[in-house]
C-alpha cells in the first residue's frame, strides 16, 4: 500500500497516510486506483461497481453538503476497514407486529438469514431518506413518501469478516404499514416475508436467525438498546 499511495508511511501503529493537504477528489482517485490494482491481482472479490462515501461523522447521518473524506468502490470498505453507512427500516403493523424478510439464497452476504423489512447500504450522493424509500420500492414493493419514515436512532456495528473489517453506522427508521399491506419483493433479493410478534423477533435474534445488523436495527427500533448519545 505504501508503494501505491503517496505520503503513506509505516509506524509502530501501522500505516499512516498524511493526506490532509489533499482534496477529497484527489484522495478518492488515489485510493480507487489502489483498489482497482488489488482487484486486478485477485485480492479484492465482490466488486460491486457502486461508490460509497467515507465521512468522519461517527454515529450520525452524513451531510451531503459536506464533502466526503473520500469516495471509492463499495467492496473496498471492508478491505480497508473504512466506516460505511446503511439504512435499516423496521416495518410495523398497527397491532405492533413486524414484517421481516428472508434474504435470497443467492445473496453474496448472509444468504437465507432474516432481515428487516428492507435495508441497504447508503450509496455516495444519496440521502438516507431517499435510499430508504428506494430500497422499500425495490425490496418490498412499497411506494411511500418520507413522512412515513420515523427516525429511530443510529447504531454502529463492527466485526471481522472474511473480506476484512466491517465497520458500519446503521441509520434506523421505523414505519407503520396498514393492516392490509403485504410486502412483495421486486428485485429478487428476498425469498419471503413473514409477520412476527416482537417476542418472536427477539427469540429468533437470540437464536442467530437474523443478520447481525438487522438484529441491532430491530433492537434499536424496539427500544431495547440504550442511547448511544
Amino acid at each position: 500500500m505504501q508503494a501505491e499511495l503517496t505520503d503513506c508511511f509505516a509506524d509502530s501503529d501501522g500505516l499512516v497516510w498524511h493526506s490532509d493537504h489533499w482534496t477529497g477528489t484527489q484522495r478518492s482517485a488515489a485510493v480507487q486506483g489502489l483498489l482497482e490494482h488489488a482487484q486486478a491481482l485477485g485480492l479484492l472479490p465482490g466488486w460491486r461497481g457502486e461508490a460509497f462515501a467515507f465521512w468522519h461523522t461517527g454515529c450520525d447521518a452524513p451531510l451531503l453538503a459536506q464533502e466526503p473524506f473520500l469516495t471509492v468502490e463499495r467492496a473496498g470498505f471492508r478491505y480497508l476497514g473504512l466506516m460505511s453507512h446503511a439504512v435499516h427500516i423496521n416495518g410495523f403493523t398497527p397491532d405492533g407486529r413486524l414484517w421481516c424478510g428472508r434474504r435470497a439464497a443467492s445473496k453474496a452476504t448472509d444468504p437465507g438469514l432474516l432481515d428487516n423489512v428492507t435495508a441497504g447500504g447508503l450509496p455516495a450522493g444519496e440521502t438516507a431518506q431517499t435510499c430508504a424509500l428506494r430500497e422499500l420500492q425495490e425490496e418490498a414493493g412499497l411506494h411511500l413518501d418520507a413522512t412515513a419514515l420515523v427516525a429511530a436512532g443510529v447504531r454502529r456495528t463492527t466485526r471481522p469478516e472474511e473480506e476484512g473489517w466491517h465497520d458500519e453506522t446503521l441509520l434506523v427508521f421505523n414505519l407503520t404499514l396498514a393492516i392490509d399491506v403485504v410486502p412483495h419483493n421486486q428485485d429478487g433479493e428476498v425469498q419471503e416475508f413473514m409477520c412476527l410478534a416482537p417476542a418472536e423477533v427477539v427469540q429468533r435474534i437470540q437464536q442467530g436467525a437474523f443478520t447481525a445488523d438487522a438484529a441491532a436495527s430491530l433492537a434499536q427500533g424496539l427500544g431495547l438498546l440504550p442511547s448511544m448519545r
